[in-house]
């Protein structure tokens, strides 16, 4: 019995390190060129809304060519059904998306307008291959806006909260923005706060050090793996 357990044991960390590894390779081959002393991190800390639409997505920042990189760790609550999270890039180019978290989460690239641009269901045909495509940085991009859309994949309990962690490049990098975004309380009210004054706190909590704050010029692996352990 006890050779079993930990045989199953093995199994789901071998798992984990094979999902991990496959991504974020294609991070770890294009960072080889950013050192410790060129990259500069910023960490916000933000409650998301309580609204489920694309208008209360939480944004992560602009993803700039050869310039930034945009990162956010969260949980998939008990019983939420999906988390948007919006970035606007600054000019045309290949991007790259690096995930990993807790099995079951789904993962969907939209345009400003909600087409569907990549999918990480199996299931989903082409939108599949572009997924594949972003997660090795072969999928161009426009300049404009996107959405990150994440549920649950089809069959998965929607009484049981996934972690997860996600990251947007487009090339290199000197600039890395965290975001970790929480749970609304029951009491917040997502109309509460005006954008400028969200602005101005999202500004505030940017320039707070955080005591989770994450080393400069880690490869994505090691990004990704320090944000997801923020909720494990």
């Amino acid at each position: 019995m006890a050779d079993d357990a930990l045989s199953s044991v093995s199994s789901m960390v071998s798992s984990l390190n094979a999902s991990i590894a496959n991504a974020v390779s294609a991070l770890q081959a294009s960072q080889s060129s950013n050192s410790a002393e060129e990259v500069t991190t910023y960490e916000k800390t933000v409650k998301k809304s309580k609204l489920t639409s694309v208008g209360g997505a939480t944004d992560i920042g602009i993803l700039a060519k050869n310039t930034t990189r945009l990162n956010v760790a969260s949980t998939l609550g008990a019983n939420d059904n999906v988390d948007f999270y919006k970035f606007k890039t600054t000019s045309k180019g290949e991007a790259t998306l690096g995930h990993v978290g807790d099995d079951g989460v789904r993962v969907q690239l939209m345009n400003r307008l909600g087409t569907v641009l990549a999918d990480s269901d199996p299931k989903s045909g082409d939108d599949y291959e572009a997924f594949k495509s972003l997660e090795k940085g072969e999928l161009t991009l426009d300049k404009g806006d996107y959405t990150l859309r994440v549920t649950r994949s089809k069959g998965e309990s929607a009484a049981t909260p996934k972690n997860y962690a996600l990251q947007m490049m487009m090339g290199s990098y000197s600039q890395d923005y965290d975001t970790v975004a929480k749970q609304p309380s029951a009491s917040d009210n997502p109309f509460q706060m005006s954008s400028s004054q969200q602005a101005l706190l999202d500004g505030l909590n940017s320039a707070i050090s955080s005591a989770n704050s994450i080393t400069y010029g880690q490869t994505g692996t090691e990004k990704l793996m320090g944000s997801f352990s923020l909720f494990v």
